[in-house]
């Protein structure tokens, strides 16, 4: 089981990006569980600070960060198949 947490804000363009490629790529990896969570919400709050995201969307995978701000298409299906 492999878990993507992704980091939102409401009105994020990048944020918006990041759930089109999500959707895109699940029916690859359908082992991949999906968790969104609001940055302005306490546990999106305790996540910024414990993965020092500093811009949105926040990818954490399996507990650790991927990336912030624009998501890469291409590097994260990368970094999946290295996962499975």
């Amino acid at each position: 089981m492999m878990k993507l947490q992704l980091l939102t804000s409401s009105g994020c363009g990048h944020c918006a990006e990041a759930k089109k490629i999500l959707e895109e790529i699940k029916p690859d990896f359908p082992e991949l569980e999906i968790e969104e969570v609001d940055m302005t919400t306490d546990e999106g709050q305790e996540m910024l600070g414990k993965y020092m995201v500093m811009s949105s969307p926040g990818v954490i995978i399996n507990g650790e960060l991927f990336s912030q701000g624009g998501l890469d298409k291409a590097k994260l299906v990368e970094k999946l198949e290295s996962l499975k």
